[in-house]
């Protein structure tokens, strides 16, 4: 799959590169599972249409949590080091101590901050213990739903990460109250998110074409769940709204496709162009099949495309 688009609402146009031609790239990822004593009904995992789904709260969130899902977010890990030159956070923390990451997925980010900041104590938290056997000691995963009401002491953490957490949360203004209430002054919130909707600078995605309506078909399907996907678009004035303050916000541009003249765009174009193929299938496939009553053959057919 291959497609002339941005991620996010282009702030500049990305240089195109005359000589791109459609290849096709691969690259793999690697994941492992951690061994540790759960609850019996937290690991006997939902099936459906070929896809492993969270079993606490289950149905409370639509992506997968089996393997291939886990791969996407692997490249999307890599994805956000290479937009932010190998950082893995842009809020200017030096010292922390002790760090939030809500919805940690893999773990991955988690277990690279620990490494990073070996002093300070970081959890990472998830419906799904997926997270990986070895991790540093100085991290641990809690399986825990952030849009419940917060058990942790106020002011107990001076970083919060949040990342990739579209479509998970109903009441976005609550979430950021509790991360508010339990940043210690001084603190930082951190967010990243990316746009589900593909634009083009070229016109190459007009209005009714195959990925206008997927995207349309997309936020609608999220609304009717209860759960809005387009949060990109809000979490600033949200943010701000919860009583953080000097609120920044940065836009990046990910082409999808290695097609930029830009080297670095088209690294990042390349490697977002594998996250959709991997990724596109599972995040459809529940919302799709669940609200909107689309088959799985169909969806399936859409990740070729």
């Amino acid at each position: 799959m291959s497609t002339k688009a941005n991620m996010a609402n282009p702030t500049n146009q990305i240089p195109i590169d005359e000589l791109y031609a459609d290849e096709e790239d691969s690259a793999s990822g690697t994941d492992s599972q951690r061994g540790r004593t759960l609850a019996s009904t937290i690991t006997q995992y939902r099936y459906e249409n070929g896809r492993r789904y969270h079993a606490y709260r289950e149905g409370h969130y639509w992506a997968p949590n089996d393997e291939k899902q886990n791969d996407q977010q692997s490249i999307a890990h890599h994805l956000f080091l290479l937009t932010y030159n190998d950082r893995l956070f842009l809020a200017p923390i030096e010292a922390p101590k002790r760090v939030l990451d809500v919805g940690t997925g893999t773990g991955i980010w988690a277990q690279d901050f620990a490494d990073q900041f070996s002093d300070a104590t970081v959890i990472g938290t998830d419906l799904s213990p997926i997270q990986p056997n070895f991790a540093p000691p100085n991290l641990r995963f809690e399986i825990d739903d952030c849009c419940s009401k917060w058990t942790y002491n106020a002011n107990s953490f001076d970083f919060i990460h949040v990342r990739c957490m579209y479509g998970s949360v109903a009441d976005w203004p609550a979430f950021y109250q509790e991360c508010f209430e339990h940043l210690a002054p001084g603190g930082y919130i951190e967010q990243a998110e990316t746009s589900v909707i593909l634009k083009s600078d070229d016109g190459s995605i007009a209005p009714g074409d195959l990925w206008d309506q997927c995207a349309k078909l997309a936020v609608e399907s999220s609304e009717r769940f209860g759960q809005p996907l387009q949060v990109v678009d809000k979490m600033a004035k949200w943010i701000t709204e919860a009583g953080f303050e000097e609120v920044t916000e940065k836009r990046y541009n990910w082409p999808v496709g290695p097609w930029s003249s830009d080297p670095k765009l088209k690294e990042i174009g390349k490697w977002n162009q594998y996250h959709w193929e991997v990724g596109i299938e599972g995040w459809s496939m529940a919302l799709l099949t669940r609200v909107m009553g689309v088959s799985s053959q169909r969806i399936r057919l859409l990740g070729t495309t």
